[in-house]
């Protein structure tokens, strides 16, 4: 922002200089790039007022008239004005403006306007980024841009460092003003031969006094009582206007979202209504220190114009920046220090016409404040409103594919900025908006470099910027091919430094609509409470390695038709209590090896019909105690080859009905100890070959109804010793024709053909009633 410059024309004596006092000939030159001769001064208007650029509107003459702009915009030009104590007064700038206005007599006209080098920033427009700086090292930097630069900071106070700073399609000028008004730095110029130089300020400690003895001046109302050559003011007028008596500004640190920075401050005035506050924000600021002072500049800023002088002198000397003191005035209470804020200076030299009546002049008008108020500028430098959101690239270190802070952000290149490095140092740590942001929960998703994200602006500030979205672009397609994938919606990630994803994707497509979730390596789910799955139709489910399922309560598995499970190596399944398998039809069970069953209590087998058990090679039944088999039926056990049945105890058959045993080769059954066997009705004990009893000890044979033995041959008894034969009512013996009979009356009956009776000793017969032998013929020895 500059002065907009503006055709003054020449200043009539008759009109803006009537009340000059007369000054010496030609007491006011010009200095340029051109021969002396060729430019005159005829008059000068210039403008200067603290934080504001300063103008110079020249009026020349020259016996020239065709002078060429080119050589002098652009150019330094110099201006001396003679004091009254043979000193001399310089200003100094460049001419921005060159104009031909006519002629005067013999001479022709031109008229320049002169302004410092400060304006030449007005000029310049960019768009950079600043951070990790105060104001007066950003003012620096951008003022080093400017070869023709002079400038020098006499301030006192300490400053902040800013974050980050952006200066956005704005002017140099501008940047640099809106940052010293927001901070309360100030400016003048500083004139010199062929030179000056901008001073930058901040205290009252800055202002010296008026220098060529205008320390102090007097006022006389009535210039005639002035004495002759006297430096004096000729006009003095005071205001007061009502300033806001109440200041408060806050912000907010989302670092420290619970921080107080709310900073209030009050000026009070003697006047009533002086109580109106004026209340900011943001303030610009996340340290409360600096929000007071940025309080104290404020209020300074209104009331710097609560009460303003105004007055006019002579004393070309007068200079802005510095103080005097004002005596002879009236009013005790004006008769004070003030520090000129602003001057007007206008400066005439005589007619250059021979035989002109016209006489040369000064005069300067000029603004002041009392110097126990502290001036602040103004802040009139507007602030870029960032009109809407843009895009940007995120970035971070070379070879890094994230980069973030512990708060999510992350940073990133404009598209504006041209001095970026696309790296780490690019911008500040922008904030990243997210779909939920709780504490210690929510949506989190973190850009990633390369990516290119909308940037928002908080209250269309610049300096605040925030991601609010992501934007696909020609170098990052969306994941599902477009526009033929338009129905399939979800998201889909990307390994860090690999080459998978993790993907839950949507497709819409009528009648194949489908969702799918892809994890690139492990996936966890945690379900608190209960978790429910509906699947209408068919469910796979692929596991590559392994799977482990832990139920720390009940189970249940309902499968409405057939289950089919298939094991490839081996399974193992422990039941930490009861098991209870029911099959409501038939149920087929294949062990590919072998199979081993360990059982730690009792073992009960039901089956409610016919049952097969097949042993392709050898079984072994190892019972530590007793066992009982209770078969309701009939029972077969069929064996292909040998069987050994070991019983370490006692054992137990006992079979309901009719049992069966068939032996296809030999039979032999070792009992250790004894042997007892017990047939409830008919025992019949067949033998196709021979049959063989060897009894180590005694042997007993009891029946309890009739015995009947048939042998097909030979029967032979072989008794070491006795053979005793009881019978309880008759023993007969019979073979062919031939008997024996004995009944347990005594009798005894041998019937036969031949009856002989021969014994290699004696042969007694003896008996206690009659002998009675009968026969055809007796004969006795």
């Amino acid at each position: 922002m500059g002065f907009v410059p503006h055709d003054f024309g020449r200043l009539p004596p008759s009109t803006a200089l009537r009340t000059f006092a007369p000054m010496p000939q030609q007491p006011y030159r010009i200095k340029t790039p051109l021969p002396a001769s060729e430019l005159l001064l005829e008059s000068l208007h210039c403008t200067e007022s603290l934080s504001t650029l300063s103008q110079i509107n020249a009026s020349l003459l020259s016996p020239r008239g065709d002078i060429d702009p080119d050589k002098l915009l652009g150019q330094p030009v110099g201006f001396e004005l003679a004091m009254n104590d043979d000193g001399t007064r310089h200003l100094h700038g460049y001419v921005t403006r060159f104009t031909h206005s006519g002629s005067v007599g013999r001479y022709h006209s031109y008229q320049a306007v002169v302004r410092p080098w400060l304006w030449f920033l007005t000029r310049t427009t960019d768009c950079r980024i600043f951070q990790a700086q105060t104001v007066p090292e950003m003012v620096k930097t951008v003022f080093e841009d400017h070869g023709i630069a002079v400038h020098d900071f006499k301030l006192f106070r300490e400053y902040r460092s800013w974050d980050y700073c952006v200066q956005y399609r704005e002017s140099d000028f501008n940047f640099v003003s809106r940052l010293l008004e927001h901070e309360g730095i100030y400016y003048r110029f500083e004139h010199s031969d062929g030179a000056h130089k901008l001073l930058l300020l901040d205290s009252a400690g800055a202002h010296d006094p008026q220098p060529h003895g205008l320390e102090a001046l007097p006022y006389y109302a009535n210039v005639g009582q002035a004495p002759p050559g006297a430096q004096y003011v000729s006009r003095w007028a005071s205001s007061r206007s009502v300033r806001p008596g109440k200041f408060a500004i806050t912000d907010y640190d989302f670092a420290k979202p619970q921080s107080k920075l709310l900073a209030e401050g009050a000026r009070e005035r003697g006047h009533e209504l002086a109580d109106a506050e004026i209340f900011d924000f943001p303030g610009g600021y996340t340290q409360l220190a600096d929000g007071t002072q940025y309080l104290e500049n404020r209020i300074d800023e209104f009331h710097s114009r609560f009460e303003v002088f105004d007055g006019a002198t002579n004393a070309i000397g007068m200079q802005l920046g510095f103080t005097f003191k004002l005596e002879r005035h009236p009013r005790d209470e004006e008769n004070a220090e003030y520090l000129v804020t602003s001057t007007t200076l206008q400066a005439h030299n005589g007619s250059l016409e021979a035989g002109a009546a016209s006489a040369g002049g000064f005069h300067c008008e000029f603004s002041a404040l009392r110097t126990g108020q502290q001036f602040r500028p103004p802040r009139r430098s507007p602030k870029p409103f960032m009109q809407g959101p843009q895009t940007a690239k995120v970035v971070g270190p070379a070879g890094d594919e994230i980069y973030t802070d512990k708060h999510g952000r992350v940073k990133v290149q404009f598209h504006w900025d041209r001095y970026g490095r696309e790296d780490e140092n690019s911008s500040c740590w922008i904030r990243v908006s997210h779909p939920w942001a709780g504490k210690g929960w929510g949506a989190v998703s973190i850009p990633r470099i390369g990516q290119e994200v909308v940037v928002d602006f908080l209250e269309g500030d610049p300096d605040q910027p925030i991601i609010t979205g992501r934007v696909y672009n020609a170098e990052n397609m969306p994941p599902y091919g477009l526009p033929g994938g338009a129905v399939v919606s979800g998201m889909k990630s990307n390994t860090h430094k690999g080459s998978g994803y993790n993907e839950i994707s949507a497709n819409d497509t009528a009648g194949a609509e489908m969702i799918t979730i892809h994890g690139q390596y492990d996936m966890s789910t945690t379900v608190l409470h209960d978790q429910t799955l509906e699947v209408g139709n068919n469910r796979t489910d692929h596991i590559a390695v392994d799977d482990s399922e832990t139920v720390d309560n009940n189970q249940t598995l309902v499968v409405g038709v057939d289950q089919d499970i298939t094991v490839g190596s081996n399974r193992s399944e422990s039941v930490g209590a009861n098991e209870t398998i029911a099959i409501g039809a038939d149920r087929t069970e294949t062990v590919g090896a072998n199979q081993s069953v360990s059982i730690g209590g009792s073992d009960t087998l039901t089956v409610a019909l016919q049952r097969t058990h097949a042993v392709g090679v050898n079984e072994t039944i190892a019972i530590g105690a007793a066992q009982e088999i209770a078969i309701g039926a009939l029972q077969a056990v069929v064996i292909g080859a040998s069987q050994t049945v070991t019983v370490g105890g006692p054992q137990t058959v006992s079979v309901g009905a009719a049992q069966t045993v068939t032996v296809g080769a030999a039979q032999t059954t070792t009992v250790a100890s004894n042997q007892a066997q017990t047939v409830g009705g008919d025992c019949a004990v067949k033998v196709a070959g021979k049959h063989a009893v060897n009894v180590g000890g005694d042997a007993g044979m009891t029946v309890g109804g009739k015995r009947s033995a048939s042998v097909g041959g030979d029967d032979n008894f072989s008794i070491a010793k006795k053979l005793i034969v009881d019978a309880g009512d008759e023993i007969s013996l019979t073979t062919g024709s031939a008997s024996i009979v004995m009944k347990k009356d005594g009798s005894i009956t041998i019937k036969g053909k031949d009856i002989l009776i021969e014994g290699s000793g004696k042969v007694n017969v003896k008996a206690s009633g009659d002998v009675i032998i009968k026969g055809a013929k007796v004969t006795a020895n």
